[in-house]
């Protein structure tokens, strides 16, 4: 599989802001019900991870066959905290995407990289006016976040992951991935789960941490990272300021 880069290589690529809780089992169809309040697009696909050779603060993937995804980790601003309904660990990502050249159906994975089959269940919401809303026609130039309640299948196991996704103006990644989540923890998640900071991780830290010790290299990048964020009453005090 080759890689067609662009030109100047992708310029400043794509600033987001996110955060992602991962849960071990089935997706219950009461969460599902849960997340349905809001409109939502599906999608199918397998996406590849590279696992070794281990790039510290890099998350490499090729989506769906049809792309190559590089993403540089640029640090954690601090948490998401939704009083008694979630609290996760934001983190800052720049990613650029290169088209490739679709596999040989009978290939395979290639050695290093780790499949992952994903069902993704997405909602689109605009920052608008101060309010988040349902993404709506007109308001593409707004800061946006997405959404995504996605089943996870790999190595003959089943997971599920929620995870949110900001983007637009740097300077208001925070207040739109923050709005977004006060409105989706408007209502608990069912069966009493409470997403926390053992649940909070990429889908890079997560397949690294499973994979042993060959991929240290992410814990300890993520880990100093994790010993600058302000405590819990701290960060509340500096939201707003991102």
């Amino acid at each position: 599989m080759t890689a067609e880069l662009p030109e100047g290589l992708a310029g400043e690529g794509l600033r987001s802001l996110e955060v992602r809780w991962i849960f071990p089992g089935r997706l219950k169809t009461a969460v599902i019900g849960w997340f349905g309040r809001f409109p939502i697009g599906t999608e199918s696909r397998e996406d590849s991870y590279l696992l070794d050779p281990r790039l510290p603060g890099l998350s490499v993937k090729v989506r769906g066959g049809r792309s190559l995804d590089v993403k540089m980790y640029h640090g954690s601003p601090g948490l998401l905290e939704v009083a008694g309904r979630a609290r996760g660990r934001m983190e800052s990502w720049q990613k650029w995407s290169f088209p490739v050249s679709p596999p040989d159906q009978y290939s395979g994975c290639p050695a290093g990289w780790q499949p992952l089959r994903k069902r993704r269940r997405i909602s689109h919401f605009s920052l608008a006016g101060g309010h988040i809303v349902a993404r709506a026609s007109g308001l593409d130039q707004e800061p946006q976040c997405n959404v995504e309640l996605t089943e996870v299948s790999t190595i003959g196991q089943d997971w599920w992951t929620l995870g949110f996704e900001a983007s637009g103006p740097a300077d208001l990644l925070r207040s739109a991935l923050e709005a977004t989540a006060q409105l989706l923890f408007d209502r608990p998640l069912p069966g009493g789960t409470e997403p926390g900071l053992d649940e909070s991780k990429s889908y890079m830290l997560w397949l690294s941490q499973r994979s042993g010790p060959k991929t240290e290299a992410f814990d300890v990048q993520r880990s100093v990272s994790d010993s600058l964020l302000p405590a819990s009453g701290e960060a509340d005090e500096h939201r707003s300021e991102d």
